[in-house]
């Protein structure tokens, strides 16, 4: 488990303060694939380099798989276990950040050494022997469907075959906690899909706590089992995926749910007036969301015939997050208006989230 408590980090520049961390409090359970949202500038990388210390907080505390707390204050790490503390050592912090491991955007190889050496890399320097490295490296080039390329350069490989590298060095030393930060950023379509199929494969065979940088709702719906929505240095929304795109409650992560989705296409149909939103007179134009057992049920087709509305469907999307529906669709609603009104209450009485749409915006 790793258990962050009040994270703050002001990085102190020429053309002024900023505040890339402001008082970050995260509980990332053993065993789950974390993520963490936001666009650039919103801190999530900072904190991701905090997890493993490489960037030191102002202050705050941090707890890793139920060993010591490190406290920090004034950007300077103390131990504190039993009620006693003491200054973190140098050698204490290499090997905290051993037992983490880290992936980037850009792999990070030696582009003068072949597949096998930039995994060998962390074991080498650890003094490990010349046999055990050669069996680490082959079970963890393995691990990652790469035992063919060990002898080949980085500047032969793919962009996804280059972050599948990254990741089998980032594993060398048995890691209990993977870091990715924008690891799927600089890759295509399909590598980004093999990557992190991958990762989901690690997670469940390795046991590995997965702490998932990105700013792609999409990546977060593929893979993730809980997610943090940063903004200006501060967790403004956390929750189950399922959760968090069924019902997002803040403005930011409606956009980024949108932005997963296939009726993200209204703002465009709103922004160019087209005559498929334009509504008769007592018509609605509504967002309808169907969770769980309300997505396989005929309500449309119910509501129609019981309340003599007709709904006219405009977009619609079906789709599975952590192995659980999810539904969504864009219609108008039109009839007499106390039928309308009666056939959106019934709807809701059903667990289907029901949003009016008046010029664009929900109510």
């Amino acid at each position: 488990m790793i258990e962050i408590k009040q994270f703050n980090k002001t990085f102190h520049l020429k053309s002024g303060d900023v505040t890339a961390l402001d008082d970050v409090n995260l509980t990332i359970r053993d065993g789950e694939i974390y993520g963490v949202i936001g666009y650039s500038g919103a801190g999530k990388s900072t904190l991701v380099r905090c997890i493993n210390l490489l960037e030191v907080p102002d202050s705050g505390e941090l707890s890793v798989s139920g060993k010591e707390t490190v406290v920090i204050r004034g950007g300077k790490l103390f131990l504190r276990a039993g009620g006693v503390e003491k200054r973190a050592s140098e050698r204490w912090l290499n090997g905290m950040r051993r037992g983490i491991g880290m992936i980037f955007q850009q792999f990070n190889l030696l582009d003068r050494s072949t597949v096998f050496d930039n995994v060998a890399y962390p074991l080498r320097f650890g003094g490990m022997k010349r046999e055990d490295i050669r069996r680490r490296v082959m079970e963890l080039l393995e691990l990652v469907d790469l035992t063919d390329k060990a002898d080949v350069y980085p500047s032969q490989l793919s962009g996804g075959q280059k972050q599948r590298v990254a990741i089998a060095r980032a594993l060398a030393n048995h890691p209990a906690i993977l870091l990715s930060d924008e690891a799927t950023s600089a890759l295509d379509p399909d590598a980004t899909e093999s990557i992190l199929t991958l990762l989901k494969e690690l997670n469940k065979k390795l046991g590995l706590t997965i702490v998932l940088i990105t700013h792609e709702m999409a990546v977060i719906k593929a893979v993730c089992d809980r997610v943090a929505v940063m903004e200006e240095g501060r967790v403004v929304e956390e929750g189950e995926v399922y959760d968090v795109f069924a019902q997002p409650r803040e403005r930011i992560t409606r956009k980024f749910v949108s932005s997963a989705s296939p009726l993200s296409k209204l703002e465009q149909m709103i922004a160019e007036d087209s005559p498929l939103l334009r509504t008769a007179p007592g018509a609605r134009l509504v967002r309808l969301q169907f969770r769980r057992d309300s997505v396989g049920a005929s309500l449309i087709s119910e509501v129609s015939r019981t309340f003599g509305v007709d709904i006219n469907i405009i977009l619609a999307n079906v789709e599975e997050i952590q192995g659980t529906p999810l539904g969504g669709l864009i219609a108008v609603v039109e009839g007499d208006s106390a039928a309308v009104d009666q056939a959106l209450a019934y709807l809701a009485q059903h667990h289907v989230s029901t949003e009016v749409i008046d010029h664009g915006t929900a109510h």
